[in-house]
């Protein structure tokens, strides 16, 4: 019942600067190593991106289904999961494939955590958790009952979770221990500096053991943690932002009234990123609660409306002779040119077949029926337009940019 109230709110249009790329809500976001942002949406696929250019660096659609966690491991490598139940361990932005690719027993996974030793935990729907060594090996724990929808592990190395059964608990060396019973499932968690912790979940109520902060009127559905600050989003839309460790509200961050699925910090802690049901993911400044931007590559000043259409594509797309590569092949020339055909570029087998050629009609197509069908197999996130006039304008600008 929860899931279905999560996935069925409505609200309204955005107003920040964001980054634009999925072809569905932004479930997870993760900052690696080095300042590269990672994103995995309901889409299936999952974008590296860099933040301080707002351009994507790689998409790739290797998963079978939603994207519903990532993890950022020491090393370097990032990990995602979801609704196909594989684990894939990605050795960098360049990767065409995962280095590595873990199991989780069949079931959908909800939630993934990384420790600081390098091994990762994975919780499922069917209520277990798995935590795969750093070494190689795995080690199964059941004890909810339900799905395990959030972990997080303390600086000793002990592994936090929560779950649908309104439980959070530590796994502890002699065993789990029940840290709070809340009737209600929970949703969020979040380890914080010098062994608390940040529970939260649909009573909209974010838990720092005995105090309780009000961070919306609908669940909590993610947390994210940075030196002496806090922030949760809901599936209101709220994204509230705290003082740590007194839990003093600092800022109300004006969204877009959407779900808000997914929240990172950089790691100088001055910006938070957020992702959420309407495909975009913003930064605000987390010092005044501030949106900033514009972060999605800008249009053709000439052309302003049609350029709007294109925002979407110009998180992956360049069109222009000279422009610097990006996750997706340059679009210069475009219409005439065989699918597949651009020289120096890995396109998927699918594109790579150049059966296609791109005209005014099949890139209308493309946006029509949809890359997964009209293209099987094509790592290019799904992108719809059900509006005909801003699919006429989408058709307008590449006419006139692509020359």
């Amino acid at each position: 019942m929860w899931k279905l109230i999560l996935l069925l709110l409505l609200a309204l249009p955005a107003q920040a600067q964001e980054l634009l790329g999925h072809g569905g809500p932004v479930r997870a976001l993760a900052m690696l190593p080095g300042g590269t942002l990672a994103s995995g949406g309901f889409d299936a696929a999952v974008i590296w991106w860099d933040p301080a250019a707002g351009r994507a660096l790689r998409v790739a659609r290797w998963h079978a289904g939603a994207i519903n966690a990532l993890a950022a491991l020491p090393d370097g490598r990032l990990a995602s999961a979801g609704e196909d139940g594989r684990i894939a361990l990605w050795p960098g932005a360049g990767a065409e494939e995962p280095g590595t690719i873990l199991q989780a027993e069949g079931a959908p996974v909800a939630a993934l955590a990384a420790a600081p030793d390098g091994s990762l935990a994975a919780g499922g729907w069917d209520g277990a958790i798995q935590v795969f060594g750093r070494e190689g090996g795995a080690q199964r724990l059941a004890g909810h009952a339900g799905p395990v929808t959030a972990l997080a592990w303390r600086a000793d190395g002990v592994l936090l979770s929560a779950g649908q059964d309104g439980t959070v608990r530590a796994w502890e060396v002699a065993g789990p221990v029940t840290l709070a019973e809340r009737g209600l499932p929970r949703t969020a968690l979040a380890a914080l500096p010098g062994g608390g912790l940040a529970e939260a979940g649909l009573d909209g109520q974010v838990h720092l053991g005995a105090l309780s902060l009000p961070a919306g009127e609908r669940p909590v559905v993610a947390l994210a943690t940075a030196p002496g600050l806090l922030a949760a989003a809901t599936a209101g839309g709220a994204v509230t932002l705290w003082s740590l460790p007194e839990g003093r509200l600092l800022h109300r961050l004006d969204g877009p009234g959407l779900p808000v699925w997914s929240l990172a910090f950089a790691p100088d802690a001055a910006t938070l990123w957020t992702g959420g049901q309407d495909r975009r993911i913003r930064r605000w400044d987390a010092a005044t609660g501030a949106a900033l931007g514009p972060l999605a590559a800008e249009a053709a000043a000439e052309a302003p409306a049609d350029a709007e259409a294109f925002r979407a594509c110009g998180a992956c797309h360049t069109v222009g002779p000279d422009a610097a590569p990006m996750a997706g092949p340059s679009l210069h020339r475009l219409f005439g040119r065989r699918m597949g055909s651009l020289p120096g570029y890995a396109y998927s087998p699918r594109l790579a077949q150049g059966d296609v050629t791109w005209t005014r009609d099949t890139v209308a197509q493309l946006f029509t029926e949809g890359p997964d069908v009209m293209l099987p197999g094509t790592r290019m996130p799904v992108q719809r337009m059900q509006d005909p006039d801003d699919l006429a304008a989408l058709l307008r600008y590449l006419e006139q940019a692509t020359r």
